[in-house]
């Protein structure tokens, strides 16, 4: 029996209907950007297996960092207990983290990140004695899969088996150019009309919508309302974290600074499951008090694991190597080449562009579904011609490992290109 075939006998896998799917490429070795499955075919993975291998797969530097960490201290509680690659990890972060970040908390993944932050901004007025149990999100975000994160999400075939038992979230359209002031006016009028606790929004680009992007410009007005009425600010950087556009974090590129920041998939590079939300000092203070039940009960078996936390350290030692931020910048500009000789294709609506992210619309006549016939061709023919790319409806876009060699690159947009042909 082969592997894909005990595959299907065994495993359940994610955003998949099971009956309609393909079989699963069965991958048996990874190495820098690419990728190559049990038959020996060879794929360029061109989105860093959702956005988290920005240093390629199989790093021999993060590798060892995990072995080395392995045969020291592999995994120690962190209730009432504390290690040296948690510290130090944290004395890292706050080098490169806005400046007004000054306590980090530990968990899993993406959506438990999003997960806490939530928690935190309701159970910070709890504590203080004010009702406020609103969040306030973006059209047609998405912010994970547990249900806080699924409420603050906007996509609805995410969410609408659950309709009806989420916390109260309401939504403000995204601030693209020339729609910045309807998104002002609906955050107004929303904090007029409820009791809003928190504002949670993906910094300057969507990802799971389609790398949808928008100026930080608009972004810090949108702050500068929530600061004026002492709402609590997350940015969930859990995509856009550690140098995707072309920043350490999209948060950079602001002059308002959010009160919290949700961390994780490159976060360790795309070895271990590890995430992060860091808060202000005020935050945190919300929580420090001789009443027990005031404290934030929330945590995970795995918190702070001493082996992620080494992992993370060396793929923060590679973000920052001179060789690293080149090939970041090497990425962009091809990027911005490509768009250059496409943007005027006639099947192509729109191109976007924002550090190692590439996004272009294709020209349609009826709205393309999420899941819907275009995007299953596009991905079939992907696949076909040895590239990873995973199309959003009728948006196709690119997220590579920074390591990316230029004629890897250039097979990748040649492949966009064949494929504009058959759609």
């Amino acid at each position: 029996m082969s592997l894909t075939e005990k595959d299907q006998q065994y495993l359940w896998h994610p955003y998949t209907q099971h009956k309609t799917a393909a079989t699963p490429i069965a991958i048996s070795k990874g190495e820098a950007a690419l990728l190559w499955d049990e038959n020996g075919k060879e794929f360029i993975d061109a989105i860093a297996s959702w956005w988290v291998n920005p240093f390629g797969h199989s790093n021999r530097f993060i590798a060892d960092a995990i072995y080395k960490q392995l045969t020291t201290l592999e995994h120690v509680l962190f209730g009432g207990f504390t290690h040296e690659p948690a510290v130090l990890l944290a004395e890292k972060l706050m080098e490169i983290l806005p400046s007004n970040q000054q306590k980090i908390f530990f968990s899993d993944n993406g959506s438990t990140a999003v997960e806490v932050a939530i928690k935190v901004a309701l159970q910070y007025f709890y504590n203080k004695g004010e009702k406020r149990t609103t969040i306030i999100a973006f059209e047609n975000a998405f912010h994970g899969d547990t249900f806080a994160a699924m409420a603050a999400s906007g996509i609805s075939f995410y969410t609408q088996a659950f309709e009806g038992m989420f916390i109260d979230v309401v939504r403000i359209p995204l601030p693209t150019e020339g729609n910045e002031e309807a998104s002002f006016s609906a955050l107004r009028r929303h904090i007029k009309n409820h009791n809003v606790a928190g504002f949670i929004f993906e910094p300057l680009v969507q990802g799971a919508a389609g790398m949808v992007m928008y100026a930080p410009e608009a972004l810090d007005e949108l702050l500068k309302i929530c600061r004026e009425n002492k709402i609590i600010t997350i940015a969930d950087e859990v995509m856009t974290g550690f140098g995707k556009t072309g920043k350490n974090f999209a948060c950079d590129y602001l002059k308002q600074q959010p009160d919290a920041v949700c961390l994780s998939k490159a976060l360790t590079g795309g070895t271990i499951p590890m995430a992060i939300t860091t808060f202000t000092q005020e935050l945190f203070d919300g929580f420090y008090s001789e009443d027990i039940n005031k404290a934030l009960f929330h945590g995970h078996t795995f918190t702070a694991n001493p082996t992620g936390c080494a992992a993370a350290l060396a793929s923060l030692e590679l973000l920052q190597t001179e060789a690293m931020q080149e090939n970041i910048i090497r990425v962009n500009k091809r990027h911005l080449e490509f768009r250059q000789r496409i943007q005027d294709h006639p099947r192509v609506a729109v191109t976007r562009v924002l550090g190692v992210i590439f996004a272009l619309e294709i020209k349609i006549e009826n709205q393309e579904s999420y899941y819907g016939t275009m995007r299953n061709t596009l991905y079939d023919f992907f696949i076909e011609n040895g590239v990873i790319l995973r199309p959003v409806g009728n948006i196709v876009y690119i997220l590579p490992p920074y390591i990316i060699s230029d004629a890897q690159l250039e097979k990748v947009y040649q492949i966009v290109e064949q494929a504009l042909e058959i759609v």
